[in-house]
């Protein structure tokens, strides 16, 4: 089929799924604003109902080019399709046992849901990569414009339970872009207080 959209691509190694365009944030950074790709595929999404049969169908597509690590990351936020999130990552277990597991994600899914989604990921998912952004409430809305309500502190709460429930959890940051005052050691710091590892990622104007 023609012009169909892109579910699962291939960046850097690593297999990723684009589950949605739909983010609670609208990040001053994000490469949405940029581009419409990333390596080249398009990641706009026409259908922007993506269900657990779509990614399956896709990775059963893919499945001689899968890479070792499998990673929920698009152009949105990929928990606000929990329910094709979980079910494709049952299937990857089930079917790909050798390939691991990561999810993006900006750690709003439980203010989104108004309960813990952890839980249901921590079943199939290996590893969680979630945006801290800044290192403090009042920079985090400034850089990262949140649409729902305790936006900071419902990321940070959704990182202690990532790792409750034993998720390889990791903080993100994005420096050096414009003028924001990304206090990187006070990140840092959080990420230690909260037992879990620390990743800066400086901001490159392709998007990635």
């Amino acid at each position: 089929m023609e012009n169909k959209d892109t579910i699962v691509y291939e960046l850097y190694g690593k297999t990723y799924i684009n589950l949605t365009n739909s983010c609670t944030n609208e990040c001053e950074f994000c490469i949405r604003d940029i581009k419409d790709d990333v390596g080249g595929k398009n990641m706009k999404l026409k259908y922007d109902n993506i269900i657990g049969e779509d990614v399956i169908n896709a990775l059963v597509e893919n499945k001689d080019s899968l890479k070792d690590e499998i990673v929920y990351c698009g152009f949105g936020e990929p928990t606000l399709r929990l329910s094709a999130l979980i079910k494709s990552a049952k299937f990857i277990k089930e079917n790909y046992k050798d390939k691991k597991i990561r999810l993006n994600t900006n750690g709003h899914g439980n203010l989104v849901y108004k309960t813990d989604i952890v839980p249901q990921l921590a079943q199939y998912i290996d590893s969680v990569s979630i945006s801290l952004n800044a290192q403090d409430e009042e920079t985090y809305n400034k850089i990262s414009k949140p649409k729902i309500k305790d936006a900071y502190k419902g990321m940070l709460d959704f990182v202690k339970k990532c790792k409750e429930n034993n998720i390889e959890t990791t903080l993100t940051i994005v420096t050096h872009f414009k003028d924001y005052k990304i206090d990187v050691q006070k990140c840092k710091e959080i990420a230690d207080s909260l037992g879990v590892k620390f990743r800066e990622r400086e901001y490159l104007n392709n998007g990635y």
